[in-house]
């Protein structure tokens, strides 16, 4: 069976194939953007508390915020991937995580997705940004150039994957012409 072929090699319109490296990436940008407003959540609540009492909370440095975000995100991206195989930009873009054998996401699955996500995507660029002391513009080039460069070797993955979901027994399939699946019982 032949099927038809994008620019970036995944079959196109075809429910379970890998979808294209555009669409992957359309749809982290949206995660990014949905993401970055919930992320505003830990500033609101630190300056409300520093306005009320006048005291600055030990939890409110810079590394208590960002510990916070990434345990925030965790919770945000675990839960979906394993209730629904799907965040809600997944959702918006028809894309579902699913294991290799195409089943369910367990939980401990996806928390270890997350990890290797956290890892591939933003821990090179923080090392160098880290290592070379970058403020925060040129850190935000460096992670910039870091998540195109992560993206790209998925061409290089024989079914086009991102290499953290082969590491984790996981695949990103197209879901555009298929029912939403039922919710899992909690």
């Amino acid at each position: 069976m032949t099927s038809a072929v994008s620019a970036d090699g995944a079959a196109m319109n075809r429910p379970g194939a890998t979808p294209s490296l555009l669409r992957r990436m359309a749809c982290f940008v949206y995660e990014a953007t949905l993401l970055f407003g919930l992320g505003l959540i830990p500033g609101i609540v630190g300056a409300v508390f520093v306005a009320q009492t006048g005291q600055r909370h030990p939890l409110q440095s810079e590394t208590a915020l960002r510990l916070f975000a990434l345990l925030f995100y965790g919770v945000y991206f675990v839960w979906f991937w394993a209730a629904r195989g799907q965040t809600l930009a997944m959702q918006t873009w028809r894309i579902r995580l699913v294991t290799e054998g195409g089943g369910p996401v367990s939980q401990a699955r996806a928390l270890g997705r997350y990890a290797a996500c956290c890892a591939a995507w933003f821990l090179p660029a923080a090392l160098v940004a880290a290592a070379l002391h970058l403020g925060p513009w040129p850190s935000l080039g460096a992670t910039t150039i870091g998540i195109a460069f992560y993206a790209l070797l998925s061409i290089a993955e024989p079914t086009r994957q991102f290499w953290h979901d082969r590491l984790c027994g996981t695949r990103l399939v197209d879901v555009r012409g298929q029912p939403r699946p039922p919710k899992r019982p909690a």
